[in-house]
């Protein structure tokens, strides 16, 4: 275990370092920052003068190696628009946009699983078809249209739903939470619901497959042979194993969730990342926009890391690391 986490550890290194370069050589080709600094009646002489004494005038190893310094001591830049360090700017929408994830994931998991499940029992009953009908709908329908149709029906039809912003939410250990507040939590409904239908039909899909792989396996029909009853056999012998590759590729798809925010969180408003990305691509705010970048590359690298290490604790006999000199 200890030499998996140290192989993780280097391997994340070199994934943040790469992802740095490209979120920093990006910078040049999202527009002129000194627009939204100084205005247009500011004179060519005075623009270079600032540029100069922002740095942006020097090559791009000088400022990636400068940026690269003051990153390892968290430094991710000002924002230009803000006036505040970008980390910083950034680390107050993450409660938001983690919150919407999480209420997301809730939604996947406690939809996906017995609904997989349930199909690959019975995949010739209606509700099967019906569920493996409705997940082709949902893989088809963008993710910001489902967004709107969600608003259209519950928020201006109905009125039964909030259709933008987040709610009232509290603070928890420093934490801004809207699940401990009723309003917060019916403003969370609709956005979970639209982020969930994007990733919902592939777990189901995904559980029903290897569910029905796993029936087929020769230690099922063994557990059938000896007589146990339906419910061991199939959640206890077969949903166990179901669930390792669901881990593996569902902990990496969740992470995936959190780039969906930024249309979802577009679409109803809210206050998470996603939105403060946009604000900051039209503002050309790029200390802003590479802090982004890295925070979400982080997030990503650091769900791989904690997917692994639960495959390895749901089935044993995978080996997080190989002992050297050591054989089959």
């Amino acid at each position: 275990m200890f030499a998996f986490l140290v192989k993780r550890v280097i391997q994340a290194i070199i994934v943040m370092l790469v992802i740095s370069v490209i979120a920093f050589s990006i910078q040049d080709n999202l527009g002129d920052p000194l627009r939204e600094l100084v205005g247009q009646s500011v004179s060519e002489a005075e623009r270079q003068k600032l540029r100069d004494k922002l740095g942006l005038n020097d090559p791009f190893l000088v400022q990636y190696w400068r940026f690269l310094k003051k990153a390892l001591h968290g430094d991710l830049g000002t924002s230009y628009f803000f006036k505040r360090p970008a980390a910083e700017v950034i680390l107050d929408k993450l409660p938001a946009t983690l919150e919407l994830v999480f209420g997301a994931t809730i939604i996947i998991v406690v939809f996906s699983v017995p609904t997989g499940v349930f199909t690959a029992i019975y995949p010739m009953h209606w509700l099967s078809r019906f569920a493996m009908g409705v997940s082709i709908v949902g893989i088809s329908i963008p993710v910001f249209l489902t967004a709107i149709m969600l608003i259209y029906v519950f928020a201006v039809q109905l009125g039964w739903l909030p259709s933008f912003g987040r709610g009232d939410t509290v603070l928890v250990y420093g934490w801004s939470t809207g699940f401990l507040t009723k309003d917060g939590l019916v403003h969370l409904i609709l956005p979970c619901i639209a982020l969930s239908s994007i990733i919902l039909p592939l777990f189901i899909r995904l559980i029903r497959a290897e569910m029905l792989e796993v029936l087929e396996s020769e230690y099922v029909k063994f557990a059938w042979a000896k007589g146990l009853s339906r419910r061991r056999i199939w959640f206890l012998h077969a949903l166990k194993n179901t669930l390792l590759p669901v881990i593996t590729v569902g902990g990496v798809q969740i992470g995936t969730l959190i780039a969906y925010t930024i249309l979802t969180e577009t679409v109803f408003q809210w206050p998470g990342m996603g939105f403060l990305f946009l604000e900051a691509v039209n503002r050309v705010d790029t200390p802003l926009i590479i802090a982004y970048l890295i925070v979400v590359g982080l997030i990503f690298v650091i769900t791989n890391t904690v997917v692994d290490l639960i495959y390895g604790l749901v089935n044993p006999t995978v080996k997080l690391a190989r002992p050297h000199g050591g054989g089959e």
